[in-house]
């Protein structure tokens, strides 16, 4: 793919505006990291070349070898032939300041949970260093769980997924980040498999999509996997478990954070006397709710 490229291109530049060229001619669809053809081109090349992901401007004009020229444009070349999403090809996802390793086991981190936790859950945590215990259930990568785990340095973190291969992929990111001895890894069924343990902070990021929605997807989230996206018929299946058997599972005091995407409305419906805090995040307060275990 891209003969012609291979001689006629000789600075990042010209590789940048040829990629941002291909992917709008492809109509690529951009949602996993960056929202735009521009972003997701340089994003791609400087991880393909070894350059500072935020460092572009130095390079622009810098000649690129041939092999240099091969190895971008074939990276290129399958994130349009491929469709599949930029994390899958770098084999990392970034959250804020955060890496982690992602590969197609697991779907691309993207939560706006981790805004919340860089917070460490203030207001609603006073204390964050008296928080003893956090469970993040449907782990996927560990993500989440990792950030809770940096947020509250005296906490025991469990990850609970159903997912065995993308429990695997967190290990690896709870290795990366040297937390083995505080970050325990659990297959589980929603709280199915933690017994009686009891947590003073309950963090979810669950599958949320609807049936109508799945069915619309573009096609980089269906490289993605459907169990860690399907939500039910309207999207609110595991949302509903965890709200039903939360409260057993919270101590006194205790808060549930979940993100339901774009199911505000349908949630408040289904539940119309349950009291749903919703939480400020950079894209609005239409997508995660927190409940105090009184509440529930």
């Amino acid at each position: 793919m891209f003969e012609h490229a291979r001689h006629e291109l000789s600075t990042l530049r010209d590789l940048l505006r040829f990629s941002v060229s291909r992917f709008n001619e492809a109509g690529l669809f951009f949602g996993h990291g960056s929202d735009n053809a521009w972003d997701e081109a340089a994003y791609l090349l400087l991880h393909a070349l070894h350059l500072p992901p935020d460092r572009l401007e130095p390079f622009l004009d810098a000649r690129l070898t041939a092999a240099e020229r091969d190895i971008a444009l074939e990276v290129i070349g399958r994130r349009i032939v491929e469709r599949l999403p930029a994390a899958y090809l770098t084999r990392e996802a970034w959250l804020g300041d955060h890496r982690f390793y992602v590969d197609e086991r697991v779907i691309v981190p993207r939560s706006f949970i981790a805004e919340l936790l860089a917070e460490q859950l203030s207001p609603w945590v006073e204390d964050p260093w008296a928080v003893g215990s956090v469970l993040d259930l449907c782990t996927g990568s560990g993500c989440l769980a990792i950030l809770a785990a940096l947020a509250f340095p005296n906490a025991s973190v469990d990850a609970a997924d159903l997912s065995a291969d993308a429990l695997a992929v967190a290990r690896k990111n709870v290795g990366d980040y040297g937390l083995d001895a505080r970050l325990r890894l659990v297959e589980s069924d929603v709280f199915a498999a933690l017994g009686d343990a009891r947590y003073d902070v309950i963090v979810s990021n669950p599958p949320y999509v609807g049936a109508e929605s799945m069915s619309a997807l573009p096609e980089e989230y269906r490289r993605e996997p459907q169990l860690a996206l399907a939500g039910g018929e309207d999207g609110l299946d595991l949302v509903r478990r965890i709200l039903q058997d939360a409260k057993r599972h919270l101590k006194p005091g205790g808060l549930l954070i979940v993100e339901v995407g774009h199911n505000r409305d349908a949630l408040e419906a289904a539940f119309p006397d349950t009291p749903f805090t919703w939480l400020d995040t950079a894209a609005g307060d239409q997508y995660v709710f927190l409940l105090q275990d009184r509440w529930l």
